[in-house]
């Protein structure tokens, strides 16, 4: 057993191994889908620019000329902004590239771009002052394009990107200003608080812009971590797992890796389907069999079982595994009774009446996750498995729908009165007769 259960875990920790790497190619990709919408971002920023100075140069020439003090020429601004659309476009086709490669940006490209990008306003802001004039520079448009770089930083959804965006901006102004101080008797000296207390307020909003994206990249993770547990809980239990019994997995943080568990498992099969489905059309058996299955199910999840397996015209449901249910084997039978009354009102004014067989057996199995490492799936093994199975197929031979053993009936107790003893009945695969009663 001690072997068995190293299995298991190795198993296991292959499988968290998987989920792992699963969130974090998923957090990438968003992450590199953000910063895809941060580069169109700016991209359509500076495209509307180019526009709109083009523009307004073309019908208010003078306009222009007031606004620069007649020392600025709009393709001075295409020289910042064309480069700018030319960077953003090349670092759009990087991203695009490694996101189809499945491959992340390095770090250092990363911070490269930031500082490239936040140093556009600083060549404008150099540029105004050599023909407006510092004061006049300092206080015009140029200072305040800094925010939009750092705004959208919160887009990286990076904490320290942000900030060393704000930080740029900041060095930069601060510095810009100090360089570019005008050489005057009554202030010949740049007063380093008054740039400085400018160049702070940059710099914090930087901070602010990259707790809003670590905000974002938060929510992120957390929706991504849901969607892969989700998903993970699917892969491993099945497409049929309800809604509210993935909800508990994820809540209680049910194991997947190896154990032995008192389960009650029950076999579901419809009797003498494969030869009634012969006389009809493929889509009529498949509506039939989907309708009838529909119904089951819903009557195992009222119950808190899962179908652990669909087979062919049948399925093994478990009740006790993977959440633990004290009263497993009273879940179990309650199930197979609203089963049966579900399959009458089934059948109610339909040509076609559909049988089912049910075997159920409470006892120990080894539960957990296996499979290859590409594809797991949360399953039972051992001899109460196998019995449950037996236990269906004796339904043909006593012309019954609901079987159960003899320790269902003693775990029942005095809850299961009008169960009939059939006796000690040879099974096949067992040496040893074995108690089997019929429930009504």
């Amino acid at each position: 057993m001690t072997a068995i259960a190293d299995f298991w875990h190795g198993l296991v920790g292959s499988a968290r191994s998987v989920v792992s790497a699963d969130f974090e190619h998923a957090l990438m990709r968003e992450v590199m889908a953000s910063e895809l919408l941060r580069v169109k971002a700016l991209i359509i920023t500076a495209a509307i620019l180019v526009i709109v100075i083009g523009t307004t140069y073309y019908f208010e020439e003078a306009a222009i000329e007031r606004l620069w003090r007649g020392g600025m020429r709009p393709v001075y601004v295409y020289e910042i902004l064309l480069p700018l659309i030319l960077f953003e476009l090349f670092a759009y086709t990087a991203i695009r590239r490694h996101m189809n490669k499945d491959r992340d940006l390095p770090v250092y490209r990363r911070y490269l771009g930031a500082l490239i990008e936040t140093s556009m306003p600083t060549i404008a802001l150099m540029l105004h002052i050599q023909n407006m004039g510092t004061i006049e520079a300092l206080g015009f448009v140029a200072p305040l394009a800094y925010c939009i770089f750092i705004v959208l930083s919160t887009l990286r959804l990076d904490f320290w990107l942000s900030a060393f965006t704000g930080l740029v901006a900041a060095v930069e102004m601060f510095c810009v200003a100090v360089f570019f101080h005008p050489t005057v008797a009554s202030d010949p000296v740049p007063d380093l608080y008054y740039h400085g207390a400018r160049s702070i307020l940059v710099l914090i909003l930087g901070v602010l812009a990259g707790a809003v994206g670590l905000q974002l990249r938060r929510s992120f993770a957390a929706s991504i971590r849901a969607a892969t547990a989700r998903d993970r809980i699917t892969d491993l239990f099945g497409q049929h797992v309800s809604p509210q019994v993935v909800e508990r997995l994820m809540a209680e943080g049910a194991s997947t890796q190896s154990d032995i568990r008192r389960v009650a498992v029950m076999f579901v099969d419809f009797r003498s389907f494969t030869a009634s489905a012969r006389s009809r059309s493929p889509q009529e058996v498949v509506e039939r069999l989907d309708g009838a299955f529909a119904v089951l199910v819903d009557v195992l999840d009222r119950h808190g079982g899962i179908v652990n397996k669909f087979l062919g015209d049948g399925f093994l449901a478990l009740f006790g595994a993977p959440l633990d249910a004290a009263d497993a084997a009273h879940r179990a039978v309650a199930a197979a009774r609203d089963m049966l009354a579900a399959m009458e009102h089934i059948n109610a004014g339909s040509d076609w009446k559909l049988r089912i067989g049910i075997g159920i057996h409470f006892g120990e199995v080894v539960a957990g996750n296996i499979g290859s490492p590409r594809r797991k799936e949360y399953t039972v093994i051992g001899d109460t498995v196998n019995f449950a199975s037996r236990l269906e197929a004796l339904n043909k031979d006593f012309g019954s729908q609901l079987l159960i053993s003899a320790a269902v009936r003693e775990a029942l107790g005095a809850d299961c009165g009008d169960a009939v003893p059939l006796g000690e009945v040879p099974i096949r695969g067992y040496e040893q007769p074995m108690t089997v009663w019929q429930l009504g």
